[in-house]
This record gives C-alpha cells, sequence and structure tokens, in this order.
C-alpha cells in the first residue's frame, strides 16, 4: 500500500501581542495556494489543525483558542508607499471554514517584525540602531498600519523591558498606528464609522430583549452593550463565561442581531460563516478585581472596564482590533464606551480586561456632522518562538 509523503513549507511561529499564529511569505507556498480559494483555507486548516471536532488541534499548530488559530501571509507590497501586503486568516477550531472578515491586531505587531526579518522592507530604511517605521498593507480591511520597530544592529530587537498584561514575559516595545481604521463602506446607512447613523442603538435580540448597543466599524466591526443590561458586572473572567452555555448563547444571540444591523450580514445563518466579525464588548464603569493572573486592578487606575468575546468565547485578555474600537467610541461623547469611562471628551483610555490593563488612543473629528477617526494607537511586542519548516500531508490539496 503506498503513502502519499508530506511536503515541508518554510513557516515561522511568532507571538504578535496577546496572540499566536503561523507566518508565511506568500512565495514559499505552493502555488495553488498563493492565490485565494480552496487549496489555501484547506492548507491552513490542515497546518492548524483544524476542523477538530474535539476542539484540541494536537494534530496541529493551532492552540485550541482564538487567540492561537491564526495564519499569516505576508509580501512584498503592490501598494505605492507601503512596505509589505499583510493578510489575515481566523481559522475555526472545529467548524469547516477559514474567516477572512477582518485583521487581527495583535498579529499585526509581527506582521511589521516579520516584514524585517523577511527582508521585505529596503534597506536602506532600515536603521543600524534605532527604530524602522514598517508600513503595511492590510489586505483583508484595505486599511495601513504603520509599526515602529526596534531594531538593534541592523537586526529587529525582540528583548525588552516592555510588560504587555497577558503576556507573562516582557520583551521589546513596538508602537502600532492605525491609520483612517473606520470602515465607511459598511452598514445601513453608510454612516461612516457608526454603521446605523446613531451613537446608540436600541438593538432587538430575540430571546434577549431590546438593549441599548453601541455599533461602530473602527478597528473591527464592533457590538458594545452595558454590562449590568446582560446581567455582568463588567469584571468577569473567562470561567465565568466560557463554562456557561446559556451565557455564550445570549452572547451570540447579540452578535447576530447586531451583525444583521449593522448590515454586514443578510441573514441570521450567514452568521456561521463569520464568526471572527462581528466583535462583542460589554463594557462597565471601573471597578476593582483582580486580574486572571492574581494581579490586583483598582478602579483608580483605569477609564471603564471591557470583556469581549471572540470566535464565540471570552477572550483572555482583549483583541487589539477590538482596543480599536474600544479607544475611538470612548473618545466619542453619547457612547456607551464613553459614558462607561465617565462621559466627556478623551483621547486616551486605559480599560482594565480580564489579564489586566491597556492604555490605548485615538483621534476623531466630527466633519460635517459625522465622527471620524484619523488614527488609533497602541503599544504591543512581537517574539519568533520557532523558525523552520511547518510538515502537512502531501494529499491535502
Amino acid at each position: 500500500m503506498s503513502h502519499v509523503p508530506q511536503i515541508r513549507i518554510p513557516a515561522t511561529y511568532l507571538r504578535g501581542g496577546t496572540s499566536k499564529g503561523v507566518f508565511f511569505r506568500l512565495e514559499d507556498l505552493p502555488a495553488s495556494a498563493q492565490v485565494p480559494g480552496a487549496a489555501r483555507d484547506r492548507l491552513f486548516q490542515r497546518v492548524i489543525g483544524s476542523p477538530d471536532p474535539f476542539a484540541k488541534q494536537i494534530d496541529g499548530m493551532g492552540g485550541a483558542t482564538s487567540s492561537t488559530s491564526k495564519c499569516v501571509i505576508l509580501s512584498p507590497s503592490s501598494r505605492p508607499d507601503h512596505d509589505v501586503d499583510y493578510l489575515y486568516g481566523q481559522v475555526s477550531i472545529d467548524t469547516d471554514f477559514v474567516d477572512w472578515s477582518g485583521n487581527c491586531g495583535n498579529l499585526s505587531t509581527g506582521a511589521g517584525a516579520f516584514a524585517l526579518h523577511a527582508g521585505y522592507v529596503d534597506p536602506a530604511r532600515v536603521p543600524e540602531n534605532g527604530v524602522c517605521a514598517v508600513r503595511i498593507w492590510q489586505a483583508n480591511i484595505n486599511k495601513t498600519i504603520i509599526a515602529h520597530v526596534p531594531v538593534s544592529n541592523g537586526q529587529v530587537q525582540e528583548t525588552g523591558d516592555f510588560e504587555l498584561d497577558g503576556v507573562t514575559f516582557p520583551a521589546a516595545e513596538i508602537v502600532l498606528e492605525f491609520i483612517d481604521p473606520a470602515d465607511e463602506g459598511e452598514g445601513e446607512g453608510g454612516g461612516a464609522m457608526f454603521p446605523t447613523g446613531n451613537l446608540v442603538d436600541d438593538l432587538e435580540v430575540p430571546g434577549v430583549g431590546t438593549l441599548k448597543a453601541t455599533m461602530i466599524t473602527a478597528g473591527i466591526p464592533t457590538v458594545f452593550v452595558n454590562a449590568a443590561d446582560i446581567g455582568y458586572t463588567g469584571t468577569e473572567l473567562q470561567p465565568a463565561i466560557n463554562e456557561d452555555k446559556a451565557a455564550l448563547a445570549r452572547l451570540e444571540a447579540i452578535r447576530v442581531a447586531g451583525a444583521l444591523r449593522m448590515g454586514l450580514i443578510a441573514s441570521p445563518e450567514e452568521a456561521l460563516k463569520r464568526q471572527h466579525t462581528p466583535k462583542i464588548v460589554f463594557v462597565a464603569p471601573p471597578q476593582d478585581y483582580v486580574s486572571s493572573g492574581n494581579k490586583p486592578i483598582r478602579a483608580g487606575d483605569i477609564d471603564l472596564n471591557a470583556r469581549a468575546l471572540s470566535m464565540g468565547k471570552l477572550h483572555h485578555a482583549m483583541m487589539g482590533t477590538a482596543s480599536v474600537a474600544i479607544a475611538t467610541a470612548a473618545s466619542v461623547p453619547g457612547t456607551l464606551v464613553n459614558a462607561a469611562a465617565g462621559g466627556g471628551q478623551r483621547n486616551a483610555v486605559r480599560f482594565g480586561h480580564p489579564s489586566g490593563t491597556l492604555r490605548v488612543g485615538a483621534e476623531v473629528a466630527q466633519v460635517d456632522g459625522q465622527w471620524t477617526v484619523t488614527k488609533a494607537v497602541m503599544s504591543r511586542s512581537a517574539r519568533i518562538l520557532m523558525e523552520g519548516w511547518v510538515r502537512v500531508p502531501g494529499d491535502m490539496f
């Protein structure tokens, strides 16, 4: 009996922010996977170990969480004034699909670092010692991200003393700028970054009731609700949500209702193939709590509490793209996020999440009666964990 051997593909396993993913150079992929389609999806799924009915991803590189079930493709940019094109795939853990509908803000940090590792940045732009501004074209959402990557002796500096809650060890700080992060193309009213045209809506959720909601497209499509309105305090950690099937079902119902109201899907059934977006975030005024790492978080040190769901589960920290949405919504008086933070004008916010705290900033303004955001800024870190080849069965294409 003959057996098809495995093939090996150059790859890098990299942490970016509070996520991990398998990074590929486009030119290293098999020819059939160098273009969008079923072959690329099957490759990513097999690399990660999905779909896995056991939801463990034992036979792949995934870590059985939404934060670790990710693949990235980078290539020299085809866009003027950009260094690299960055494409991100969120691989479903236990169902048969790869979601290309949004960006990963955490792995955007890794994209900047990997662009330098891969030699995609003009050497003339890379200092021997200093900071290199890597210009990233985010191909999923057609937006620009600038990653300010530290360089030491001509190489990416990965070690340092920057601490990021949700990441165990310190590393070098990378500052991310998300340029014009709102998506003005989606939504029922084309209302710039508020797709319904409103700062707060009454969102009717079948089986749950009518909730106040702020729906925004900055960073990633996000539905914000008040924690108190759904029976929470905003200080919950993962077990309180992820071990409660009824709670997860209610939160998914909110996500589906929000997706319909934002014009992201035409029917509830479409939500099954768009699990990456929109995100659900519930917010509350600042309160004391103890993080998942046993770190005391004091109400006086934060502006609000926020808890986010990713791929149907409460995130262990906070997604980078959802952080952009939080920063932007917090900067607009009248939103639920702004109200939770105490109201008023602000250009930065520090929020509490399950693993600790995070400070993010946004520059917003009103133009012709519509709120716009020009830039959102946050700090992350990135580090290569392993590099070499991944292996997949040769008959999978």
